[in-house]
């Protein structure tokens, strides 16, 4: 999967918000100063060159759609950065926004639950405990 620009995601941010919209609507969910029409079109039409997007003819004009979901465009860009930035080591990347971001042990464990809640894997039994 190709990395998008600043620009690009931005876009595709929107996208994946709105589902389906033409670039007016994209206009319009964008910061202050907005962008002009034809950059933001220009945008699109690299994001469908790229295959994020598709659209399909509504009336004069298009309506635009990710192709690509949210989820695998965010897991493709994670692994990345821990591939370039911690030597592939996700232990690295956690421990490194914890002492960053001065993480308490008490907000980890709260991650660390929200991570086994959406874990559909038996845990593991520590062998010791038998």
């Amino acid at each position: 999967m190709k990395q998008l620009t600043k620009a690009e995601e931005e876009v595709m941010q929107i996208l994946w918000q709105l589902q389906k919209c033409n670039v007016a609507a994209i206009i319009d969910e964008l910061p202050e100063p907005k962008p002009a029409y034809n950059t933001v079109s220009t945008i699109v039409r690299i994001l469908e060159s790229k295959s994020f997007v598709d659209h399909e003819q509504e009336g004069r004009g298009h309506l635009y759609f990710p192709l690509v979901k949210k989820s695998d465009y965010s897991n493709q860009s994670i692994n990345k950065l821990v591939d370039n930035y911690f030597q592939g080591s996700f232990k690295s990347m956690v421990s490194f926004f914890m002492k960053e971001n001065d993480m308490s042990l008490t907000e980890l464990e709260s991650v660390l639950t929200e991570i086994k809640k959406s874990d559909p894997s038996p845990e593991i039994k520590n062998s010791s405990e038998d």
